[in-house]
C-alpha cells in the first residue's frame, strides 16, 4: 500500500465537492483521476499534498514517503539555467561523485596498514553511486531534455520561460528525483504528441505510484492500470485502461439499473398484495397487510440511475448527397517569412471518408484547412476542385458565425427553426450546456464556449463534408464520446485536424501525416498510423539515409528525416493493399462463423423452449419415462447452448 483514502469530504460553504471519497493505490499503480469539469478532482490531489484541508476522513501513507506533484500552472522562479535546473535533481549523485574523486585523489597518502579498510569503503561508496544511476545521470538528464522538447536551448534561462514551460519544467525534476508517489494534473496540456509518448513511455517504465488527473483517452489508455472516476461528489475506481473503464462502468450501470427495476417491481408486486389484503376488510388480512407495509418502509429506496453518457445522443444528417470525387487539391505551397511550411503537397478525398490530419505544432495543418475554404491564399498556383454537390460545413477556433446579443437557445432555434425545444436542449447538453445555460447571452461566454455554441450549429447544418480545425478542444470526455459517436453514424464526408488521438483513433480510416513539408498516406486509424509509422521510417532509412544535419541524438526523432514521399507512399500502398486482402478474408470467415454459431443458438433455445410447452402438460407430468427423457435432453441442450456461447464471446471479443 502506497495510500489509501477513507472516506474524504471537502466542501466549500454549502457547496459539497468531494463525499465519502475513498481509493486505495498499491505500489507501481498507474492510476487515472477522472470526471467532469468541477467535480473534485484538482482538489483531491492537493488534499493528498496537504495543500487543502479535509472536512473529514483519514489518509494513510506508506512510511517514509517521498511525494512529488505538478500543477497544472508552476509560478516557478529561479536564476538557473534548465539544464542546471535539472542537475540539482541529482545533488546526491554530484556528492557522490565528489567524494569519490576525493578519495581517488587521497590515495596516495593513505598509510599501508589502513588501506583495505580505505578502498572496502571506497568500493562500497562506487557499489551505492552506481545502484543510484551515478553513471547515467547526465545522460538522463539530456534524456529528459530532448524528451520535454528542451533540447534546443537547454541553457536558457528559468526566469525566461513561459508559464507552459515553467510547468514542463516542474514535471522534468519530479520525473528526475522518481519519488514513491508522483502526483500529476493534466500533464500533457503543455505537451506535443512527440513529448505525449515519451513521457508515455517514461511513466510506463518507472516503479513509482502516479495518480494523474487527464482528460487525454489515449494518454490513459496507454498509463493507466487503474482509473477513478469522480461522480456527483462519489468515486468508484475500476481495475484496468480507459477501455476497460468504459466496458465496466457500462456494465456497473446496467447492473446499477436492474437492481433499481427489480425493487421498483418488488415494490410494486408488495403494494399490490397490500392493496389486495385490505380489500378483504377482515383483522387477519389487516394485520397481515400492515405487517408488510412496516417491512415495505424500512426498505431502502434505491436512486434511479442516471448516466449522460447514456442519454445524449447527436445525430448528424447531411440533406443531399455528395458525388464520389468530394476535394482534390494539386500544387498548395506556404511559407510564413523565411518559414517553409509545405510545398507542392496534394490529396484527394472520397465520398463517406473520414480523414485526420496530423503533424507537429506549427507544421501547416490549420494553414491547409484555411486555404482549402478560401480564408488563406497558396503561395504557388494550385488546383482545388471540390466534386458535385459538396455542401461545407467549416469550424475553426476563431469562426465568428454567432450572434453576441443572441442567447445560446435563441442562436440555434432562430437558425433552425423546425427543431424542437427538447432538440435544441438536447444538442445544447451534448456540447455542455445545460439548464439555464441555454438561456445565456453569448457575449458572456468565455472563448471555449463559443467554439462549443459554433461547433453545435456545424453539426446541425445538414452538410455533407465537414472540415473541423481541433473540434474536442473545449469538451469534456462525455462530449467527445457523443461527438465521436455522432461523426461515426455520419453519412458525410469528414477532413479533421485534430490532436486527440483516441478521438482519431475512433473516427478516422485514414490519416495524412504533415512530415517535413510532405503529406504521408496511412491508410487505417491513429493506432495503424503508429505501427506504420516506424515501418515507414526504417524504409526511408534506408533510402534516404539520415538527414545530412542530423546529430546521432536526433537520429530517433522523425522530424530529422527528409522523407520521400511518393516512394514511401508506393511501398505503404504495396504493404495496404496486402494486409488489407488478408484482413478481409479473415473478417470474412469469422463473420460466416459467428453466423453460423447464431443460427446454432437460435434453434438450440427454440427446443429447449419447446421441451418446457411440452414438461409443462399435465399428461406428461404424470408420464416419469417422458418427462425424464425430456429432462435429460434439455440438461444437455443447456451445456451445448453454454458452450455455443462461450464461443460466440470468444469470438466477438
Amino acid at each position: 500500500m502506497i495510500l489509501n483514502l477513507n472516506n474524504i469530504s471537502l466542501s466549500f460553504g454549502e457547496n459539497t465537492i468531494l463525499n465519502n471519497i475513498s481509493l486505495l493505490l498499491n505500489e507501481g499503480d498507474k492510476c487515472a483521476l477522472i470526471g467532469d469539469n468541477g467535480t473534485g478532482k484538482s482538489s483531491l490531489l492537493k488534499i493528498i499534498t496537504g495543500e487543502y484541508s479535509k472536512d473529514s476522513g483519514d489518509l494513510f501513507f506508506k512510511k517514509d514517503i517521498t511525494i512529488g506533484y505538478v500543477a497544472q500552472n508552476q509560478d516557478y522562479e529561479s536564476d538557473n539555467t534548465l539544464y542546471d535546473e535539472l542537475l540539482e535533481c541529482k545533488r546526491d549523485l554530484i556528492e557522490y561523485e565528489s567524494k569519490l574523486r576525493e578519495m581517488e585523489e587521497n590515495l596516495s597518502s593513505v598509510k599501508e596498514s589502513d588501506m583495505d579498510d580505505y578502498m572496502n569503503r571506497y568500493h562500497s561508496m562506487l557499489e551505492i553511486f552506481d545502484k543510484k544511476g551515478g553513471y547515467t545521470y547526465k545522460s538522463e538528464i539530456n534524456g529528459v531534455l530532448n524528451g520535454l522538447s528542451f533540447a534546443d536551448d537547454p541553457n536558457k534561462r528559468i526566469n525566461l520561460l513561459s508559464g507552459g514551460e515553467r510547468t514542463r519544467l516542474m514535471l522534468g525534476k519530479i520525473l528526475l528525483t522518481k519519488p514513491d508517489l508522483i502526483l500529476l494534473d493534466e500533464p500533457t496540456n503543455y505537451l506535443d504528441i512527440k513529448s505525449v509518448e515519451w513521457l508515455e513511455n517514461y511513466l510506463t517504465g518507472i516503479s513509482s505510484t502516479v495518480l494523474f488527473v487527464s482528460h487525454d483517452r489515449y494518454f490513459i489508455n496507454r498509463i493507466a492500470n487503474k482509473v477513478a472516476e469522480i461522480f456527483s461528489s462519489s468515486i468508484i475506481a475500476y481495475e484496468g485502461n480507459y477501455d476497460d473503464f468504459i466496458v465496466k462502468k457500462e456494465q456497473y450501470f446496467d447492473s446499477l439499473t436492474a437492481a433499481y427495476e427489480n425493487q421498483q417491481r418488488e415494490i410494486k408486486r408488495q403494494m399490490e398484495v397490500i392493496r389486495k389484503l385490505r380489500s378483504f376488510n377482515r383483522e387477519k388480512s389487516i394485520k397481515r397487510a400492515d405487517s408488510r407495509q412496516r417491512m415495505l418502509d424500512k426498505i431502502e429506496i434505491l436512486d434511479k440511475p442516471v448516466s449522460a453518457d447514456n442519454e445524449m445522443k447527436l445525430f448528424l444528417s447531411p440533406d443531399k448527397e455528395s458525388g464520389k470525387d468530394v476535394l482534390s487539391v494539386k500544387g498548395i505551397s506556404k511559407s510564413f517569412g523565411e518559414r517553409n511550411l509545405f510545398t507542392d503537397i496534394g490529396f484527394e478525398i472520397k465520398k463517406g471518408e473520414h480523414v485526420a490530419i496530423i503533424g507537429a505544432n506549427g507544421s501547416g495543418k490549420t494553414t491547409i484547412l484555411k486555404i482549402l475554404n478560401d480564408l488563406l491564399p497558396s503561395d504557388s498556383a494550385c488546383d482545388i476542385k471540390f466534386g458535385s454537390n459538396v455542401t461545407i460545413g467549416y469550424f475553426d477556433q476563431q469562426s465568428t458565425v454567432i450572434d453576441d446579443n443572441k442567447t445560446l437557445f435563441d442562436e440555434i432555434s432562430d437558425t433552425y427553426p423546425n427543431m424542437t425545444q427538447t432538440e435544441i436542449r438536447n444538442t445544447l447538453g451534448a456540447f455542455l450546456f445545460s439548464d439555464d445555460d441555454v438561456f445565456k447571452k453569448i457575449s458572456v461566454l468565455s472563448g471555449g464556449e463559443k467554439c462549443r455554441v459554433v461547433l453545435a450549429k456545424i453539426m446541425l447544418s445538414k452538410a455533407n463534408f465537414l472540415i473541423l480545425d481541433e473540434p474536442t478542444n473545449h469538451l469534456d470526455m462525455t462530449s467527445k464520446a457523443i461527438l465521436e459517436d455522432a461523426l461515426n453514424n455520419y453519412e458525410g464526408t469528414c477532413l479533421y485536424v485534430s490532436h486527440d488521438r483516441y478521438f482519431m483513433n475512433k473516427t478516422a480510416d485514414r490519416i495524412l501525416s504533415l512530415n517535413n513539408g510532405k503529406l504521408i498516406n496511412y491508410l487505417g486509424n491513429y493506432d495503424y498510423y503508429l505501427e506504420k509509422r516506424d515501418e515507414l521510417e526504417k524504409i526511408d532509412l534506408l533510402i534516404n539515409g539520415p538527414a545530412n544535419n542530423a546529430s546521432n541524438s536526433d537520429v530517433d526523432s522523425i522530424s530529422s528525416f527528409n522523407v520521400s514521399a511518393s516512394t514511401i507512399n508506393d511501398t505503404a500502398a504495396k504493404l495496404d493493399w496486402k494486409e488489407q486482402k488478408q484482413a478481409q478474408s479473415e473478417k470474412r470467415k469469422l463473420e460466416n462463423k459467428i453466423k453460423s454459431i447464431e443460427a446454432e443458438i437460435e434453434k438450440t433455445e427454440s427446443r429447449i423452449s419447446a421441451i418446457d410447452e411440452e414438461m409443462a402438460k399435465p399428461e406428461t407430468a404424470v408420464n416419469s419415462a417422458k418427462l425424464n427423457k425430456l429432462c435429460s435432453e434439455q440438461a444437455e441442450l443447456n451445456d451445448k447452448l453454454s458452450s455455443l456461447y462461450d464461443e460466440w464471446e470468444t469470438l466477438n471479443s
